[in-house]
């Protein structure tokens, strides 16, 4: 099966279920539903002309494009979920740009089945940067964009929780899947090693829980849980694999206020194989630009760490829109702080801030990041490409809050495990006719591989990213409407680049579009401006033009 079929059968899988629900929220008026219980698809083609300048070498490409989508959601007692998906042709008709397709979506749906048992799914398609090092460029939707590539990835999976008695017991399971499509030109400065770029992933995560309540047994509540979380990636037969056990309590101070503690046991073990060597001792490569890999090497250690964990933290929850938990834990052998402050300062308001830390992989960070994804969320009027590589916000309508960004997971595509420290925070709002979304962070990833492979070594390297995004809508009137967004990514990274050196790397752009409806069809008119800085090799400051014409069925 290839990479197109995989994400139209993904596409398939989780758009009739919305579908489906949405017959059964009209047919079935004895089915428990909310006073605004509500259920949408609609389905569009495209016909758009663009081009675009590169400012600094006075080079300009045109190209026409043809796209097809669908935006659909449903919200009612039982379902929560939005599905918004693209495909597009690009036919080029001037410059060095040649055609390509571009496939763009994102799809979150949660449905509970049963009282106690709730299934829970997302998928996305998108472009992003590949090497930390490399290129940024803003403009992705070009078949030999520098350092992008297409990727998909999607998860589903059962959340069960119910009670016997006082104790509520609680398991999940989630399966994931990630597919890269080849790296291609990289964007890197001559003589750059080449690293460990991901062609696919496949993760399982299963977790338990049983636990009793504050006060209704004890004056504190006690929790015991466990998983498991197993990843594989196909480069060089990476395995990531996790499991804990712990027990936890949890003692109220006040009506609002109260302190946790926890004691466990966990082991994470990351190990993969070598690549093969040329004669001179450099990696192999393959027809994609990855690694080949040794299949007759041992297993090697690159990351592997077990033992007891604890920590302690507090819960403080003033009012049922404000929560707030910060633990300070040991853990990976050393100190760690985690966070997540949720505020819903009105109805049309919400913030959300996170620091997280732990030991990840791309395809198991990915994963994570789309659960916390809302399953209500705002579709940028964009066409070009630029959608759901970074943050994504909540409409307000449905769960999920302020939404979420993804940019840590996109700092780069790498094999190798790493360590991912950051933090994170979402703004979202609506008043009136005017909708706006702010995201901002900071990530730090330490890689691991195996210090005794031979090649490229990674250990204890680190990546820095740090990203600002802004979104603003406003209606103007019953037939139009103007967007705009704003971004800017700095990378700072201690892999070598070309002989042995490494730089910063940063990029900012912005773009706004005019939209007019005339009933089922629409026009827009789209510009953009983007610039981006490789220290010691390349800047770039490029602009884009798109007119278009929208039909809606």
């Amino acid at each position: 099966m290839n990479v197109r079929s995989l994400l139209l059968l993904s596409a398939t899988a989780l758009v009739v279920p919305v579908a489906a629900l949405a017959q059964d929220a009209r047919s079935d008026p004895a089915a428990p539903a909310p006073v605004h219980a509500r259920a949408r698809a609609t389905a569009y083609i495209e016909l758009d002309q663009a081009v675009v300048a590169d400012l600094n070498r006075d080079d300009t490409v045109a190209y026409a494009q043809v796209a097809a989508g669908l935006d659909a959601s449903i919200a009612t007692a039982r379902a929560q979920g939005q599905v918004s998906y693209r495909y597009e042709r690009r036919i080029a008709e001037q410059g060095r740009y040649g055609d390509n397709d571009i496939q763009t979506g994102l799809a979150r749906l949660s449905y509970r089945v049963a009282r106690p048992l709730t299934l829970e799914a997302g998928a996305i398609a998108t472009r992003t940067r590949i090497d930390v090092r490399g290129a940024a460029p803003a403009i992705t939707d070009t078949a030999d964009a520098s350092n992008v590539t297409q990727l998909y990835s999607l998860y589903a999976g059962p959340t069960l929780s119910t009670h016997a008695g006082p104790v509520e017991l609680g398991a999940s399971y989630r399966f994931g899947y990630t597919r890269v499509e080849a790296p291609g030109v990289a964007g890197l400065a001559p003589g750059s090693p080449r690293l460990d770029y991901l062609s696919d992933s496949t993760g399982h995560e299963a977790t338990v829980s049983a636990g009793i309540a504050p006060r209704r047994v004890l004056p504190f509540g006690v929790t015991l849980s466990g998983g498991y979380a197993r990843e594989t990636a196909g480069q060089l037969s990476q395995r990531y694999e996790d499991y804990f056990g712990r027990g936890d309590v949890l003692m109220p101070l006040t009506g609002t206020l109260a302190v946790t503690a926890g004691v466990g046991y966990q082991h994470v073990e990351i190990s993969q194989k070598d690549a093969a060597l040329d004669a001179a001792g450099t990696p192999l490569t393959d027809r994609n630009g990855r690694f080949v890999t040794d299949q007759a090497s041992p297993r090697r250690i690159a990351y592997d760490t077990d033992g007891l964990i604890y920590d302690a933290g507090v819960v403080w929850r003033p009012s049922p829109r404000t929560s707030l938990t910060a633990t300070v834990a040991h853990q990976y052998d050393s100190t760690s702080y985690t966070g997540e402050f949720d505020w819903k300062i009105d109805r049309s308001l919400t913030f959300r801030a996170a620091a997280y830390d732990g030991i990840e992989t791309f395809g198991h960070q990915l994963r994570h990041g789309l659960q916390g994804l809302p399953t209500s969320f705002v579709v940028q009027r964009d066409s070009f490409g630029q959608q759901f590589n970074g943050c994504v916000y909540g409409d307000g309508a449905g769960a999920g809050g302020a939404g979420g960004c993804l940019n840590d997971v996109f700092q780069s595509i790498t094999t190798a495990g790493y360590r991912a420290r950051g933090v994170d925070a979402v703004l979202s709002a609506s008043r009136g006719y005017n909708r706006f979304g702010v995201g901002a962070g900071y990530s730090n990833r330490r890689l691991f591989s195996p210090r005794t492979a031979p090649g490229l070594s990674l250990y204890g390297l680190d990546n820095d990213s740090y990203y600002v995004q802004g979104l603003y809508s406003r209606r103007i009137d019953r037939r139009s409407t103007f967007d705009a967004s704003v971004f800017a990514n700095w990378y700072d990274s201690a892999v070598p680049g070309a002989n042995g050196s490494s730089g910063d790397v940063f990029g900012t752009g912005a773009t706004g579009a005019y939209t007019r409806s005339f009933g089922r069809l629409g026009a827009t008119a789209q510009l953009g401006l983007y610039y981006f800085d490789q220290q010691h090799y390349l800047d770039q400051l490029s602009a884009q033009a798109l007119v278009g014409a929208r039909y809606q069925f």
